[in-house]
């Protein structure tokens, strides 16, 4: 068992984008963005589930724009081009993993 801190960074920062953990095909980021800031366009070879445990993001997939907020999962099918920006200040889990 293994206990890992994603410490809140946005009182310092705009954007915070940290690795917390990566084992076998599995990998979980933190993203966590200031209100207005983006993440450009880009695509994983990975099934991908956005958590957000707080904020509200609008995440573009393929064309097509859904805002994300808490009590919500996102999926993304391996190589589908997405991007986002933060409507809110927002704090996202993303879990990507490889078939």
């Amino acid at each position: 068992m293994e206990l890992i801190a994603a410490p809140y960074h946005l009182n310092d920062k705009a954007k915070n984008i940290q690795p917390i953990l990566n084992v076998e095909k599995t990998k979980i980021i933190n993203i966590q963005l200031q209100q207005g800031e983006t993440v450009p366009e880009h695509a994983v070879d990975a099934d991908v589930a956005i958590i957000a445990r707080s904020g509200k993001v609008n995440f573009t997939v393929e064309g097509k724009t859904v805002e994300v907020s808490p009590q919500q999962v996102l999926y993304m099918a391996p190589l589908e081009k997405h991007s986002l920006a933060a409507v809110e200040a927002s704090d996202l889990m993303v879990v990507q993993t490889k078939r």
